[in-house]
């Protein structure tokens, strides 16, 4: 039972970039039509020996879109990626930034590696050249609360400032402690989600080595595919996806266009295995029946699951027997839908953009597909949204995100009602 009143958080803003698209419409596009864009790696070269050669890179994307060319240096790429995404973010809600109370406007922008590619840089640089040609931007670049504390220097964001760290619920994690923070009364307006860019040589041999990637290499767009019986690992891919969050009496006095409202979210660990789920899923269920009880909603009234279904053998299990356990019958009666089968797996930036996508799924009825499921596994019986969307009016979804470590996270997102 909480002690305070709680303030209504909405959703006014949203920002995507992406292997399907440097921006939210042409991302939605792609994930409502099924379109993969997944291909083979450009980033880097690769010898015939590598294990994996395709990867989700966001082509085309250049930094200088939101920032002087000289501050484009002093940024990792995770950076130039998550501003991108926030810019787009805060020119969607249409508050004015330069002007209010800025103590009242906060960031939490979360990823899972962060700096990975300054790292690398600076590594092979120390052991090429020398210690004393390392650049002096190297820690600023590769801090993992990098990203947060620049979209807050670009926004004037001088509320609460974080960054969360959880891997793969990241993204999620971020909003979901924003949501909290408005809840409670700490700040007005947060800008949320997550970024992560790490299409790298270390990141792609370290999960290959791990076997928890796809080897799909004849066929890329073909190589996610949640809950079916031939997936064989996850895709890894780069982007960021944030939010605008704002109380609602704030948005409503500035006559804000609100796309939905955040009105639970719960966490949980697992305490099992590093980088695995149990088989049941015991903490995926508990992060939706908390965020269910966070909201105040029963079980029956959520009509979509945005799912964390990374493609994995173990992961898309987990998921499916928790839903069941939580769900009940009631689990065959909802949708649930993997957009990473299109987008491929943005690893701490993915629960910010499976946020925009359920909040325009619960905004525009609308449901994107879960593309690649051909033969579902076995007791995989759910409504997948298999290949093609769905029309589908919903009052309530829930997002989850699951990462390494044990770290759940579940978002519960309503259709807005006045």
């Amino acid at each position: 039972m909480r002690l305070i009143e709680r303030r209504r958080v909405v959703v006014t803003g949203l920002g995507a970039v992406t292997v399907s698209g440097l921006d939210v419409p042409t991302t939605w596009d792609s994930l409502v039509q099924g379109r993969s864009h997944i291909a083979h790696i450009t980033a880097f070269e690769q010898s015939a020996d590598w294990g994996v050669t395709f990867a989700g890179e966001c082509r085309g994307f250049e930094p200088t879109s939101v920032m002087e060319a000289r501050d484009v240096k002093r940024m990792d790429r995770n950076c130039h990626l998550g501003m991108a995404a926030a810019a787009e973010a805060a020119r969607d809600s249409g508050i004015d930034f330069k002007n209010g109370d800025c103590w009242r406007r906060g960031v939490a922008i979360g990823t899972g590696i962060g700096g990975i590619e300054t790292i690398e840089h600076g590594y092979k640089r120390l052991l090429e050249v020398g210690p004393r040609k390392v650049n002096p931007f190297t820690v600023p670049k590769l801090m993992a609360n990098s990203c947060a504390g620049n979209v807050s220097i670009m926004l004037q964001l001088r509320g609460p400032s974080l960054c969360t760290a959880t891997a793969c619920a990241s993204g999620a994690h971020s909003i979901g402690t924003s949501f909290h923070i408005i809840e409670r009364g700490d700040a007005d307006v947060m800008v949320a989600g997550g970024t992560e860019a790490a299409v790298s040589p270390l990141c792609i041999a370290a999960f290959n080595s791990m076997k928890a990637l796809s080897t799909r290499n004849s066929d890329p767009t073909r190589a996610s595919r949640p809950f079916d019986k031939d997936r064989d690992g996850f895709v890894l891919s780069e982007g960021a996806g944030v939010v605008v969050l704002e109380e609602l009496e704030h948005a409503k006095r500035r006559g804000a266009r609100i796309y939905g409202e955040v009105v639970g979210f719960g966490s949980s660990g697992d305490a099992f295995h590093i980088a695995a789920p149990d088989s049941i899923g015991a903490g995926a269920q508990h992060s939706m029946a908390a965020a269910l009880h966070d909201a105040g909603v029963n079980c029956d009234q959520v009509g979509y699951i945005n799912a964390h279904g990374t493609s994995t053998p173990l992961g898309d299990a987990a998921e499916v027997a928790a839903v069941k356990a939580v769900f009940g019958e009631h689990a065959h009666k909802l949708a649930m839908s993997s957009t990473k089968s299109v987008t491929g797996h943005m690893l701490g930036a993915a629960g910010g953009l499976e946020t925009v996508a359920t909040v325009l799924a619960v905004c525009q009825g609308v449901l994107p597909p879960t593309i690649n499921l051909d033969n579902p596994d076995t007791g995989f019986d759910l409504n997948f949204v298999a290949h093609q969307a769905q029309q589908r009016r919903v009052d309530i979804a829930l997002n989850n995100s699951f990462g390494f470590g044990g770290h759940n996270t579940t978002l519960v997102i309503a259709r807005f009602k006045d």
